[in-house]
């Protein structure tokens, strides 16, 4: 799948999920980039700025859109990596800074 074909994915799952893409494209086409390459390499796509085992089980939490997407959104403004964030983030009323890791450390230290 192609990054521009993704993004068309991508456009229509989000507001599925009551989520909103992040619309700059400097941020996003990374992501995507390194989503597809996580699909490809695991079968399933996980966050593209955090670790993955390969082992389904033990990464379903960051399968994306990650489970904690959607409480870094409420408390943030946006997701850790950035690729979903609310209307107040893209409307600037939300500083954009770096989201803190939410996930277990002993999730990552499982590696």
């Amino acid at each position: 799948m192609t990054i521009a074909k993704y993004l068309e994915v991508l456009k229509k799952f989000a507001p599925t999920q009551g989520l909103i893409l992040n619309p700059d494209m400097e941020i996003v086409e990374p992501l995507l980039m390194g989503l597809l390459t996580n699909g490809e390499r695991y079968t399933y796509r996980t966050c593209p700025c955090r670790p993955a085992t390969g082992v389904f089980e033990k990464d379903k939490d960051i399968i994306c859109p990650c489970i904690y997407a959607k409480p870094d959104i409420e408390e943030h403004g946006a997701c850790y990596c950035w690729l979903y964030v609310s209307q107040d983030w893209i409307d600037n009323k939300i500083p954009h800074k770096q989201i803190p890791e939410r996930r277990p450390p002993e999730k990552t230290l499982d590696i």
